[in-house]
């Protein structure tokens, strides 16, 4: 019916990620069959405590179809009708992502993806889900989601539940000292070989996130003054809209994208010239998993590689605005860059310089 590790899990998402309570309404969305066990478990201990869950199983090659041949008007009575009023119904969310293919939507159109994020997307999740919800979204592991870590399927599921059932308080206290810094900090730049950029941080918000909203977690982020970006960045590979990036390279300046370069630039002019916010950059983290090492094609896990940095292309997060609008929101990932914070090196490639931010490090989090 289901495994221990999927019991182990659905308990910490249900207690430590969203909270539920007694009498609360959720809704468990999974795209795709392979977390079937997930959702069972899921099901179980809501109601269990006498909690309404709402399941809510997908097709990934349906949802492909529907992506392919919607328009403005198809999403827009997609989330009128049906997913709009049901999520502000929701106390929580959690969104399992089961697909076995991460490039099933490669070939959706850049009109076609646009007008599923701009009438779908954005009122649905980021307006109502994200802003009005306990939520918490994640993969699940499988054998094409190893093949892309380059594991085999044992040892990728044994890292995938070590990574989701992270000690997260842990993680939690350790942040602590990084958060107070940031606070006090206006600039901050990322030097590495191929990286030279920075920008502005004075009087934003930062938001520690240690296992609340996305599984895998660890990661403290905000978003960087708008106009205040400037120098280039490379980014590790990453898929988007279903397209595969082996790498991205951005030159910025006064905040707008003005050059780049990738493996696939046609793809990534097209996502570049969704809107005006698609240029500009609405969101600044640091990713502070230690399990995680290496990039796998998966945004969940990657933007919390160890040692890595994310500077997002796209909207902002209203937790943490900086006033950027766009239909996109693509979290690039820049590893093992050197990180100053008003010119003192508190990172130096991977790893935590000064004496406050070693407990940041993997041995210091992993130390039992």
């Amino acid at each position: 019916m289901y495994s221990d590790n999927d019991l182990n899990l659905a308990k910490q998402l249900l207690t430590h990620s969203v909270e539920l309570e007694e009498g609360q309404n959720i809704m468990i969305q999974c795209i795709g069959l392979n977390a079937i066990g997930l959702v069972r478990a899921l099901a179980k201990l809501v109601r269990e405590i006498n909690g309404h869950p709402f399941i809510k199983i997908e097709d990934p090659e349906t949802n492909r179809m529907l992506l392919e041949t919607g328009d403005e008007e198809y999403w827009k009575n997609q989330a009128d009708a049906d997913q709009l009023p049901l999520m502000k119904k929701m106390d929580a969310f959690i969104g399992i992502r089961a697909s076995e293919n991460i490039f099933e939507n490669s070939s959706v159109s850049k009109q076609a993806n646009k007008a599923y994020s701009e009438f779908f997307v954005n009122p649905v999740h980021f307006q109502q889900r994200v802003n009005h919800t306990n939520w918490a979204v994640l993969r699940y592991p499988s054998a094409a989601f190893a093949m892309n870590a380059k594991m085999s399927t044992e040892r990728f599921r044994q890292f995938y539940y070590d990574a989701c059932l992270f000690d997260y308080n842990k993680l939690k206290e350790a942040m602590l000292p990084l958060e107070k810094r940031l606070y006090e900090t206006d600039k901050i730049q990322l030097k590495s070989d191929d990286t030279d950029i920075e920008f502005s941080v004075k009087g934003q918000d930062w938001i520690p996130c240690y296992g609340k909203r996305n599984i895998p977690d660890g990661e403290l982020f905000s978003s960087p003054i708008l106009d205040s970006v400037n120098g280039h960045i490379t980014y590790a590979p990453s898929v988007y809209q279903g397209k595969p990036f082996e790498f991205v390279k951005l030159v910025v300046e006064n905040g707008v994208v003005k050059d780049f370069d990738s493996s696939n630039n046609d793809a990534l002019e097209e996502i570049l010239d969704t809107d005006e916010g698609a240029r500009r950059f609405g969101e600044f983290s640091f990713g502070l998993n230690p399990i995680i090492k290496e990039p796998m094609y998966d945004i969940l896990f990657d933007e919390k590689i160890t040692g890595s940095n994310h500077l997002t292309l796209g909207n902002d997060y209203e937790i943490a605005p900086n006033g950027n609008e766009s239909a996109i929101h693509w979290d690039l990932v820049c590893i093992g860059a050197n990180v100053y914070l008003d010119g003192e090196l508190i990172r130096n490639g991977r790893l935590f310089a000064t004496e406050d931010l070693m407990g940041l490090n993997p041995e210091e989090l992993l130390e039992v």
